[in-house]
């Protein structure tokens, strides 16, 4: 199952739901990549400790090598086992991000290899899961990863401005699957930051479930457990395996699968 993480506000919590998710997925026994297409390289440090500063060992290289190629002739295998990360959790890898992808997106985008990435995935073997962590902006990246996607999750942080941008969101990833990819489903916008105790975000959250939003049962608490566990560079199951939080994922992860 190839799986997108994307809103195209910042600071709603991609990179911790697609590492956590991604986490327990190999915890419960599934061989799980998380690509990081994000600059920021979130992912990469929550994964791996730190970034990964030699780029050819990150997803910057298989794009180097999509453009390579086409200049050259050259056939694309995949291009993406070389630059594969173990972690140091059982099942869980990584390809990292990396700085280059900056300078590397108008090339990408003027020579039109906004498929390439979906190509690669199709021919990769060995995963059971794949989660894909994308740029807060809708962008050459974060395109190619609605492209090779099957599922997407919408991360939403109970305020009115992430109210008001999730409608252009909806329909933005509808327009990519009627033109770039119909097996594209929304499975769901994840609840993060959800305070119950507070009025305001109970009544975004009913609002959005009276308008028939996809929005997911299980909802994730604020914490100081989770900027925590981006320090320690280890996710939720594995830093604090009894915590309600990670609880909380757990039950996440469940409605997923079961969607």
């Amino acid at each position: 199952m190839r799986r997108v993480i994307f809103n195209q506000k910042g600071g709603v919590g991609k990179s911790t739901i697609t590492c956590n998710l991604a986490a327990i997925a190999a915890v419960e026994g599934k061989r799980t990549l998380v690509i990081d297409l994000d600059i920021q390289g979130n992912s990469t440090q929550y994964l791996l400790g730190g970034k990964v500063t030699d780029s050819d060992k990150t997803i910057a290289l298989f794009f180097k090598d999509c453009l390579s190629l086409s200049l050259f002739g050259g056939n694309n295998s995949s291009g993406l086992e070389n630059v594969i990360h173990e972690t140091p959790f059982p099942n869980l890898f990584v390809i990292p991000s990396h700085p280059d992808l900056e300078p590397l997106q108008a090339r990408l985008e003027s020579r039109m290899k906004i498929f390439k990435l979906k190509e690669a995935l199709e021919k990769l073997e060995g995963f059971d899961d794949i989660y894909i962590d994308t740029p807060p902006v809708l962008n050459f990246y974060s395109q190619s990863a609605l492209i090779s996607a099957e599922k997407c999750l919408i991360p939403f942080d109970c305020d009115m401005f992430s109210r008001e941008a999730l409608y252009t969101l909806m329909q933005t990833i509808s327009e990519v699957k009627s033109d770039h990819n119909q097996n594209l489903h929304i499975e769901g916008i994840v609840v993060n930051q959800f305070q119950k105790q507070a009025n305001l975000p109970r009544q975004l959250v009913d609002q959005l479930i009276a308008e028939g939003l996809p929005v997911l049962a299980a909802m994730i608490s604020p914490s100081v457990k989770v900027r925590e566990s981006h320090s320690a560079s280890q996710p939720l199951v594995h830093h604090v395996p009894n915590h309600k939080l990670t609880d909380e994922y757990r039950a996440l992860y469940a409605e997923i699968q079961n969607s």
